[in-house]
């Protein structure tokens, strides 16, 4: 790969430094950048092992000195703000539960950032994601499969890639497990060989989200607690509070446990039931996205993820109106969240996904 030139998204951690070092030693043209979206009238979270902290970029400035490459930081705080933050806010408000990574791995990492690098040159972008990404000669089509190592897998995350952008994408990580990644780190005496990986929201101080849509001055009222029979058990303190599935932290002792079981933004209302309830067999997508396939134009028999940690659940997918897609279940699935994403899978590779739009009433 002499003379191709790669951008790669440097956030600090073990992953992003080790998929910089792996690509210099395949033969490109490395350049290190970090990406600057926390925004600037705000104090920055200082969290360990933060995708986006200021020692975060002093982290890769190091890695980068060592590999000896390029490294610059780049100005995406404008678009964080519009992309995943007010999204993240607005979301809740109206009683979905979103994921804020995927929105920034699709809106951030793949559509700004490649389009910013492509501009200045760049034959490729490539980021420290454990997955796979290879052209299928039998489909003609650019795809996505599971990493190699199963527990590190994030394509559920990663479902909203188009061609053009799978085309210009490198993610080298993807035939590694963990402990291998670690191990090239403490050989090239990297700095961030053990630092830990990031697990928390990375705008959201101390993954406090409540607090933080407090401070934003969101439309947050409290309400009632309803059971599934309409009928009054109490008050909560605002929907955006809460989560399909949620058992902890209801702020109600009811003699037994309860769920919450679905949020009536109407009502204001919050739904709780017993475990059972928590339970559905079909839900309604939104944003639809495909990657071995042009469009749903029938419907496909698939593995389903209805959330990250969630195990892939045989389905049936079709196409429903307006561009939704509608997932039939062989078996019920716990806690059908709205605003979370939906990943169809046939074997490792990544058929699509969308946005959960709701749970059909049929549990």
């Amino acid at each position: 790969m002499k003379g191709k030139k790669v951008f790669v998204a440097m956030s600090g951690g073990v992953d992003s430094s080790i998929a910089a070092a792996l690509l210099k030693e395949q033969g490109y043209e490395v350049i290190g950048v970090t990406m600057q979206i926390w925004p600037s009238d705000q104090t920055h979270p200082e969290v360990e092992g933060s995708c986006c902290s200021l020692s975060a970029v002093e982290d890769a400035r190091r890695v980068a000195q060592l590999l000896d490459i390029p490294y610059y930081v780049m100005n995406f705080r404008d678009l964080f703000a519009e992309k995943v933050i007010e999204p993240f806010c607005a979301e809740y408000v109206q009683g979905r539960t979103p994921n804020p990574c995927i929105a920034c791995n699709q809106f951030i990492k793949f559509e700004g950032f490649l389009s910013k690098t492509m501009a200045l040159g760049a034959d490729y972008m490539a980021t420290g994601h454990y997955a796979k990404i290879f052209y299928h000669e039998d489909l003609g089509r650019y795809c996505l499969a599971k990493a190699a190592d199963d527990k590190k897998d994030q394509t559920y995350a990663l479902y909203g890639f188009t061609q053009h952008q799978l085309a210009h994408t490198l993610m080298p990580l993807g035939d590694y497990t963990k402990p291998e990644i670690r191990r090239l780190a403490e050989k090239l005496n990297l700095q961030v060989a053990n630092k830990p990986d990031s697990q928390e929201i990375c705008f959201v101080p101390n993954n406090d989200y409540k607090e933080f849509l407090k401070e934003r001055d969101m439309d947050v009222r409290p309400g009632p607690f309803l059971d599934t029979k309409g009928n009054r058990l109490g008050n909560h303190e605002g929907i955006a509070f809460y989560t399909i599935g949620q058992r902890k932290g209801l702020g109600i002792a009811l003699g037994k446990p309860m769920y919450v079981v679905d949020i009536d933004v109407e009502k204001n209302a919050v739904i709780l039931g017993e475990n059972d309830e928590v339970f559905g067999l079909e839900l309604i997508s939104i944003n639809n996205n495909f990657i071995t396939i042009h469009d749903l134009v029938k419907p496909l028999e698939v593995e389903v993820k209805v959330r990250y940690s969630a195990k892939p659940a045989k389905a049936l997918v079709s196409p429903w109106t307006q561009g939704q897609v509608r997932v039939c279940f062989e078996k019920p699935q716990r806690a059908i969240t709205p605003g979370q994403a939906v990943v169809f899978y046939q074997g490792d590779l990544v058929v699509g996904g969308g946005t959960i739009l709701k749970q059909l009433n049929n549990r």
